[in-house]
Parts: structure tokens; sequence; C-alpha cells
């Protein structure tokens, strides 16, 4: 499953702050604003506030 910027904003999280927080795991910023990115590769992250997205994800998306 891929998650999007859309799935970001549903987290009410900000695109500066989730640019913050790809360039520190060393992702692709402007590929995820392309393609989106793999669940599985931020559930891996481990980040609390990543897991807040996956939850939001794995739940149903609206």
């Amino acid at each position: 499953m891929i998650i999007t910027m859309q799935d970001i904003r549903k987290a009410n999280m900000c695109a500066r702050g989730t640019r913050a927080f790809f360039l520190a795991q060393g992702w692709d910023f402007q590929d995820f604003l392309k393609n989106g990115i793999d669940l599985e590769i931020v559930k891996a992250s481990k980040d609390a506030m990543a897991q807040q997205v996956v939850e939001i994800i794995e739940n149903g998306r609206e």
C-alpha cells in the first residue's frame, strides 16, 4: 500500500515537517510527492508520528 501526501494531511501533518522527516530518514521527498512511499518503509521507521499516518491508512482511508 502506498502513502501519499493526502494521507499525511489526513493525519493533520504539514508538508514542511514531512519534508524534514524524509530528509532525516534519507528518503527522497520529491519522489514521494510524485509517487508516494510504500507503507512498510514508513512503518519500519518506528517513528511515533509516522505510525500515526500508518494507523490512518491501516484503519481505512476515507
